[in-house]
């Protein structure tokens, strides 16, 4: 027996249990190939048949063997279907040596190797690498369970699985306790201990802080004295990590548990910390300064990032406000010169051409008279070519950006104060691609930021470079600085700048699977991210070649012979198309069915879908190894409400019954990680899954189609994850948060991104995360879409389908020229020809990149982050965006060919807006405002609120299925499953999301002793 419980009882319960199949499933997987049929003919009895066909239809379902369990309903269905009756069947004289001939022959015939010796050996040496880049017990056997599968090896017992990963946990434990032991000298030891003693301090015993508590909470505000309190903290952490360097590559711990020991080290009291064995103390420790260093790097990075765009912003809206001011004194004086060129100028040619038309002067003549006109008066020409002179030389500052130059060092010193220190302090890795730049970093980091006209500058422009001289000769030091800044935190976003000690910022290729071990093992990595099918380029480009042909035949010719009245060509070759709304069909409202009388409070409702699916079991506590009591539910309920309600926990305590604010504050530190609460979430949309009534909303049933979109919400304290975003939230700063949605609403996943991001890197993410809802149509606005998106969603197997502004504009692609179509008689033609060399030479790297994203080497944000837009010139970017237009052309035309299409998609984005609505429902707290600072937090957030929502959604579905059971009524029933079809189980009017009020005698009692004010004087003596 394991001693380390990693699936809970329930869980564990269901590993071991055969599979529970509705009338489809029992169908599909008892319906066995004819060879295994042929198997059965020889078996004697007819126990020995059925229970052999059970067997077999158990293992096809879950490449798994249930030690001679059977399900009645599964032995009475295989009986009936080979004429046995199935009273004759009894289990018990099915016999252990009968079990074990079957399943060799099971196991033969699917091609599966038994769990004996030689593949418990290569399990080891698979749980060993997993544990070494993912900590968490559950998640190793859950990968574990997947890699059985692709090595076709029958799954073994929980047991078995279970003690083979603690065994390797403690032996991963044991290597890393003898490095310290070895390798960790006396200094450093000290060192890391001296973190855990209180600051000196002339003040009170009460007043002073352990050292270590001082550096757990970076600042998130871009304060020049915030920021210096972050890097006083970097120079604490990054000096010792230096330090400690030698001992982290022996360890060689992945970031994930990196995080692990970290947090553990984060979340606990210093006494806590202080109490653990000298080798595991120093551990934690260890991986605590390693982490923190990564995090404030990064940390200050993203200030750095934030304080230039805004120095940028402000001196570009500044330039253009200046622009538009002096407008119209530019305006008078282009008047006041076009008047004096026709009361001059004018005069003087026409003086001329008058002298030149007289026929009675002869050459001479008229050369004098032409010269006595032109010197007439010779003020006026002059103030006439000092207009001129003035407005070129307006034009040419304007055109050379001189007044964005002045503006921007205006700005200069105010940027100063905020990231000066950060580029002298940080270090950055040399490998930066921008050699020019690279040379200015360090003539700046040498010099400690004192710069003079010795500065290097060939990192600038020409028009820069001019700039930097005054017109009195002296070398602008503040422009200097400025424009080199923002020259880094470019270099910085397009990955031409990388860190040396983060997790955000390093180079692209560190994320990637490493470009040696991928040519070494290609194929297997091919195999583990299911991308056999495009091993071969060229045959990947043939099929594509093939259906995009077809594509352009089936929509051309629906358009031509007036199949499509909604596809119009414009002159110009592009097109429009329209999209009329679906009918709406006459029925109840569904919110009539629910209870009419009786308010649902949400206590009740999370308590209820709870007893269904045990989603509290998922709060587990952040050490692996806490064996202790869970707290009660309901401080978990509270926890939830308190995060999802943007109320706050601590409130929430004061304001509840029966609630211990300590008890819950501790509640909500150790167990409400963001796995945890994702994977509460999963639980409920695992129930919800495998009910029938939410397929109603399915148009096909084998088709899965679901939506994202982002919602702006308000931040209320200072984030670095939040934003400006004037269109949505005026002058604050906020954050979106992204939720995805499926046709059926069960709300999937979530995210909180900065406002400022783009929404398309994140869209893969989403769509990687989930295994419980697994997505075959995916659906966004254009603010999702990018040709790269299309074609890694096309790589992983999703068909993505936008809501494109302007579609009728987008260009259409195909590999044979636009000729080709003309002669066919095409009216939708393609725009441009597929460049397929392109991306043939980096087809390798693609499949590469793919991979990791499959693999969850690393998120699909993190690699597009460091390949997005500015980052055009990398070759694998520019082979992505090639390949992305082969399946964008084929969406756009099935979406102008096809109207059903159209509209599933208007239909599912409005789940997902609607959605968003639900979300503020909820979110009543604190004006809808993240009260969080941090991504994590607020992202944990979002994940109680989506908790709630899918709560409310899952309790709907339960009603509504007991109802739809309960209903007698023929015609009511109808109306009932008409209402569904047609309406949004989305709905939460029934719930009373608010709470109660209390309306008792000792409520009403004054708790604070107020009394009516002898209105005293308040003026001043």
């Amino acid at each position: 027996m394991a001693r380390m419980k990693i699936f809970n009882t329930l869980e564990e319960e269901a590993f071991e249990s055969p599979p529970v199949f509705n009338s489809a499933e029992r169908k599909r997987f008892f319906s066995l190939p004819l060879l295994l049929e042929d198997s059965m003919v020889n078996l004697r009895t007819p126990i020995n048949k059925v229970c052999f066909l059970v067997v077999a239809g158990y293992f096809k379902a879950r490449r798994k063997f249930f030690a001679r369990q059977f399900h009645q309903t599964d032995i009475e269905y295989v009986a009936r279907q080979i004429g046995v009756d199935p009273s004759e069947v009894f289990i018990k004289s099915y016999s252990k040596e009968t079990y074990a001939r079957h399943q060799r022959a099971i196991l033969s015939y699917f091609g599966y190797c038994p769990f004996d010796e030689a593949a418990k050996t290569i399990i080891t040496n698979e749980i060993a690498a997993l544990i070494r880049v993912q900590f968490r017990p559950k998640l190793v056997l859950l990968e574990i369970i997947q890699v059985l599968t692709v090595k076709k090896i029958a799954i073994p017992s929980y047991n078995a699985l279970a003690d083979l990963i603690v065994a390797a946990l403690n032996n991963h434990q044991r290597t890393l306790n003898k490095i310290i032991e070895t390798c960790l000298t006396e200094n450093q030891r000290t060192n890391l201990d001296t973190l855990l003693e209180k600051e000196p301090s002339n003040s009170t015993e009460e007043g002073w802080r352990y050292r270590l508590t001082l550096l757990k909470k970076p600042n998130q505000s871009t304060r020049p004295a915030k920021i210096r309190a972050n890097l006083v903290d970097l120079d604490t952490v990054q000096t010792l990590y230096l330090d400690l360097m030698p001992v982290v590559q022996r360890l060689n711990l992945s970031y994930e548990s990196i995080r692990y020991y970290a947090y553990s080290v984060i979340k606990a009291q210093i006494p806590q910390v202080s109490r653990r064995a000298d080798e595991d103390r120093f551990l934690h420790l260890i991986a605590f300064i390693v982490y923190q260093t990564f995090k404030l790097n990064d940390l200050l990075i993203d200030t750095l990032l934030s304080a230039v765009q805004a120095a940028v912003n402000a001196a570009e809206k500044e330039q253009k406000e200046v622009y538009f001011r002096e407008r119209d004194q530019r305006n008078q004086s282009f008047a006041t010169l076009v008047e004096q060129f026709r009361q001059n100028v004018q005069a003087t040619l026409s003086a001329i051409r008058t002298i030149v038309a007289d026929a009675k002067l002869n050459d001479s003549q008229k050369v004098v008279l032409i010269d006595g006109v032109l010197n007439d008066k010779p003020t006026k020409p002059a103030q006439v070519e000092q207009q001129i002179d003035e407005f070129k030389q307006s034009a040419v500052k304007i055109q050379q950006g001189q007044d964005y130059f002045a503006l921007l060092e205006t700005r200069s010193l105010k940027l100063q104060h905020r990231v000066a220190d950060i580029v002298r302090q940080v270090q950055f890795a040399p490998n930066c691609s921008k050699p020019a730049l690279w040379t200015a970093l360090c003539h700046y980091q040498q010099k400690d930021g004192n710069v003079d006209k010795s500065a290097p500058v060939d990192f600038l422009v020409e028009d820069q470079r001019v700039a930097l001289t005054s017109t009195d000769g002296k070398f602008r030091v503040s422009l200097y600085k400025a424009l080199f800044f923002v020259e880094v935190a470019e270099a910085i976003k397009s990955g031409a700048l990388n860190l040396l000690h983060s997790e955000k910022f390093r180079s692209l290729d560190e994320y990637m699977i490493q470009k040696a071990d991928w040519e070494v093992n290609r194929a297997e990595y091919l195999q583990r991210a299911r991308l056999e099918g495009f091993a071969d380029c060229k045959a990947t480009l043939k099929a594509l070649e093939k259906e995009l042909d077809a594509r352009y035949k089936e929509t051309n010719q629906n358009l031509i012979d007036g199949k499509n009245p909604y596809l119009t060509i414009r002159p110009d070759g592009s097109f429009h198309v329209s999209t009329p709304k679906q009918e709406e069909v006459e029925c109840l409202s569904l919110g009539t069915f629910f209870p009419e009388r009786k308010y649902i409070s949400m206590l009740e409702m999370l308590a209820t879908v709870d007893h269904a699916t045990n989603f509290l079991d998922e709060f587990e506590h952040w050490q692996i190894k806490y064996q202790r009591a869970r707290p009660p539910k309901k401080i978990l309920f509270a926890g939830i409400i308190g995060y999802g309600c943007d109320i706050g926990h601590r409130k929430l305590a004061q304001i509840s019954k029966q609630i211990d604010d300590g008890e819950l504050d501790n509640a909500v530190n150790w167990y409400f990680s963001l796995q945890n609460v994702q994977g509460a979430n999963d639980r409920i949309l695992r129930l919800t899954d495998r009910m029938n009534l939410p397929n109603i909303y399915r148009n096909q049933s084998d088709l899965l189609h679901t939506s994202s979109d982002g919602q702006k919400i308000d931040v209320a304290v200072d984030s670095l994850n939040a934003n400006y975003s004037f269109k949505y939230l005026g002058k604050d700063k906020g954050a979106s948060a992204v939720t995805f949605i499926d046709m059926r609403g069960l709300m999937w996943h979530s995210m909180v991104i900065s406002s400022a991001e783009r929404e398309a890197h994140y869209v893969i993410d989403g769509l990687m995360h989930n295994d419980v809802i697994k997505s075959d149509i995916h659906s966004t606005d254009t603010h999702g879409y990018s040709e790269v998106i299309f074609a890694s969603t096309y790589l992983l197997g999703f068909e993505f389908a936008p809501r494109i502004k302007g579609v009728g504009r987008q260009q259409l692609y195909a590999f044979k020229h636009r000729k080709h179509y003309e002669e066919q008689g095409y009216l939708l033609l393609p725009d441009h020809y597929i460049r397929e060399n392109q991306f043939e030479d980096q087809w390798d790297d693609v499949l590469r990149f793919i991979a990791t994203i499959r693999l969850k080497i690393a998120t699909a944000s993190q690699l597009f982050k460091r390949l997005n837009s500015y980052s055009k010139q990398h070759p694998l970017y520019r082979a992505l965006k090639e390949f992305g237009k082969i399946p964008k052309s084929l969406f756009i035309l099935k979406y102008c060919d096809i109207l059903e299409f159209r509209q599933a998609i208007e239909k599912q984005l409005n789940k997902v807006e609607s959605s968003n609505k639900f979300s503020k429902a909820v979110s009543f707290g604190h004006s809808s405002e993240f009260m969080q600072s941090e991504k994590e937090d607020q992202e944990i957030a979002e994940a109680c609120r989506r908790l709630i929502k899918n709560a409310a959604v899952c309790w709907n579905y339960l009603y509504l299925s007991q109802e739809l059971a309960t209903e007698k009524n023929e015609k009511r029933r109808a109306e009932l499953i008409e209402a569904i079809r047609n309406g949004s189980v989305a709905t939460w009017k029934h719930f009373n999301l608010h709470g109660e009020f209390d309306f008792s005698d000792e409520r009403m009692v004054d708790s604070m002793g107020l009394a009516v004010p002898k209105n005293p004087d308040l003026k001043p003596d």
